[in-house]
């Protein structure tokens, strides 16, 4: 797999990613709007917990069906790649039974754990996606093993719009019912998304199943692993990666216990702890996942394209793709960060007008959190490479130091009322920097990779540094004039011209770079032409 095979396959799901994440935006802004920051504070009591049982069903199994499938795919062995889909098919299906039925049946015991009883109906009504998000994950995880990102990017697209319809229309008519039953009407809306997410998908693969068993039939025939052999090989793994990226949302649950119970302790009432609970995770915590539009697909790539050159044992190949993918996560997470810093209280109003207090009071978590993004999109990143290289396990033990150190900062942070439910958000951004941190030095230590500092450090900081002092400049003279709502869109416009104009004067991104993504030949040539593009 060529660097610009890895990097089309990320700009595909990026693309997915961003039409999601649009979509998602028209979900939650209106829903914050519509329930409020209590209603915000019962539909995402129940998201941790669902977010773990959906981290054990999802998060390793297709990692484990791309490496697999991609390196029987490599050899020519296509009946064994699809035998390494059919059997993992069994194996997620499975556990979805038991992991949407645990939260099913065990609502009730759940929110009393938590401290947030209110979430019962929520986590009730989110259960079944349990079912389905698993069964569209072995089919995301077999044609990605066959290098084919495009099936994964459109139930991507379907699974979102049908979660984001069915959710806002349910949350409008339970309305009437209180803001509980709104809330778990817009939680449904995960498990509506799953099942039309995975009906898609479905009718991608029967659409394509004559070909695939036309190329298992030309295919030459291999001698065949037996099933307990490759669901050994599948859990290998599968369980490490599963378990670490079980650590944040496992540590997420007892986030909600931590922050809601020290909350309580320095004075505030269960509604007001409740409150500020969704100012934190409703309202300003999904701003910071915005970059994982791209660094996610950046790191599903990176596992098979990493896999492939260790295997070939071509250390030239994986070193440029180890800085070409950390090069393009830098260049994605410090505007993204530096943004949502100079920009918190306009965006949050922006976000959330009818909501104008909460608004405010979430921003200086979100000014907290958005430091955060830089370290997010390393962690993913890095992560990405060190499963392609086969050490899976480091990750894991990285980001459990990470949030041995979060739930610490959190515990001590929250109890001081002047900081209440920002020292949450310290604390998310510390646990980000230390697993960040110790996954480079992992990389540089098995691969020698070098990361030069003018490229990777200094052009970035400089471009993102100009389009700071821009994006202040705009909005201080527009505030008065055209009032929040235009001038932070004028203030955002701006500053991304200025960051992308930056970046070509420094040479932060040149010409090889927009050769490498799908239809940047023609625009690197344009832009060469008007000399904004260096080689």
């Amino acid at each position: 797999m060529s660097s610009k095979s890895f990097l089309k396959g990320a700009a595909i799901l990026g693309i997915a990613g961003i039409i999601v994440k649009i979509m998602g935006a028209f979900f939650r802004i209106p829903l914050g709007n519509m329930i409020g920051e209590e209603g915000m504070g019962y539909y995402q009591a129940s998201y941790p917990i669902y977010v773990a049982l959906l981290t054990i069903s999802t998060a390793g199994i297709p990692t484990a069906i791309s490496k697999l499938v991609s390196e029987k795919n490599a050899i020519g062995d296509r009946f064994g790649a699809h035998r390494v889909f059919k059997i993992s098919f069994i194996l997620l299906f499975i556990i979805g039974i038991i992991t949407s039925s645990i939260l099913f049946f065990g609502a009730k015991t759940i929110v009393k754990l938590i401290g947030s009883e209110g979430a019962y109906y929520s986590m009730m009504a989110i259960a079944p996606a349990l079912l389905f998000v698993p069964i569209m994950a072995a089919y995301r995880g077999y044609f990605q093993g066959l290098q084919d990102m495009v099936p994964t990017a459109i139930s991507q697209i379907i699974e979102q719009f049908g979660r984001t319809v069915v959710g806002i229309l349910l949350a409008i008519f339970l309305l009437k019912k209180g803001t509980k039953m709104a809330a778990a009407g817009a939680s449904f809306g995960a498990a509506a998304g799953a099942i039309t997410g995975a009906i898609m998908i479905i009718i991608i693969y029967y659409k394509r199943r004559k070909k695939i068993l036309y190329e298992i039939k030309s295919s030459p025939i291999k001698e065949q692993e037996s099933a307990s052999k490759i669901i050994q090989r599948i859990f290998s793994i599968a369980i490490p990666i599963t378990i670490g990226a079980a650590i944040l949302p496992i540590m997420n649950m007892v986030d909600v216990a931590i922050v809601m119970r020290r909350l309580q302790e320095i004075g505030f009432s269960p509604d007001e702890a409740t409150g500020l609970y969704g100012q934190l995770t409703g309202m300003a915590a999904p701003l910071i996942n915005l970059p994982q539009i791209i660094t996610v697909g950046l790191a599903v790539s990176l596992v098979p394209a990493i896999s492939d050159a260790t295997k070939r044992r071509d250390v030239s190949s994986v070193r440029s793709t180890i800085q070409m993918g950390t090069r393009v996560a830098l260049l994605i997470g410090l505007p993204a960060a530096i943004g949502l810093v100079t920009l918190s209280k306009p965006i949050m109003l922006l976000l959330y007008p009818l909501q104008q207090e909460s608004a405010v009071s979430a921003a200086s978590s979100l000014s907290i959190l958005g430091f955060g993004i830089i370290f997010l999109t390393l962690v993913q990143t890095f992560t990405g490479i060190l499963q392609g290289l086969g050490r899976q396990t480091i990750p894991v033990i990285n980001l459990f130091i990470g949030t041995i150190f979060k739930v610490l900062a959190t515990y001590f942070l929250t109890g001081i009322h002047s900081l209440n439910v920002k020292g949450a958000a310290i604390g998310t951004v510390t646990a980000y920097a230390v697993a960040a941190l110790l996954n480079f030095f992992a990389v540089k230590r098995l691969t020698h990779t070098k990361f030069s500092m003018v490229n990777f450090i200094i052009k970035p900081v400089i471009s993102v540094m100009a389009m700071s002092i821009s994006v202040i400049f705009v909005y201080g003279r527009l505030i008065d004039v055209l009032g929040n709502k235009l001038a932070t869109l004028a203030a955002i416009g701006v500053g991304a011209v200025i960051y992308g104009l930056m970046l070509f004067a420094t040479g932060g991104i040149t010409k090889t770079d927009f050769e490498m993504i799908p239809g940047g030949r023609k625009l690197a040539k344009i832009l060469s032409m008007i000399g904004l593009l260096r080689k």
